[in-house]
């Protein structure tokens, strides 16, 4: 099974400095649960955009996940993002729009 920190890892693989620059925004990831996390990705640096821990400045966009295994199956594309954020698994904070754009973030 992917853990939460394969999901970073795996994000820190994909991520490119076109798409970093596209975004350009910082985030702040609360993983709940077993194996959960927090977790900092600010595409607003040169490079470095993923570590762990919380981040030196406010995010521009906070998501909470509940469950670790939730942030997984959303990571993997078997969870609707959408559906997740209606049924509570979900919880943004700070910029709304910026959330939509993590499924970029995740392929």
């Amino acid at each position: 099974m992917t853990t939460v920190s394969q999901v970073f890892d795996e994000m820190k693989n994909r991520l490119t400095p076109e798409k970093a620059q596209k975004i350009n925004a910082s985030y702040f990831f609360d993983i709940g649960g077993d194996n959960g996390g927090k977790w900092s990705v600010d595409l607003t640096k040169g490079d470095n955009w993923v570590t762990e821990g919380e981040p030196s400045d406010p995010a521009q966009c906070t998501i909470f996940v509940k469950k670790a295994e939730d942030w997984v199956a959303l990571a993997a594309g078997k969870m609707n993002p959408t559906m997740a954020f209606m049924q509570g698994k979900i919880k943004v904070k700070g910029n709304m729009s910026l959330a939509l754009k993590l499924q970029s973030l995740l392929s």
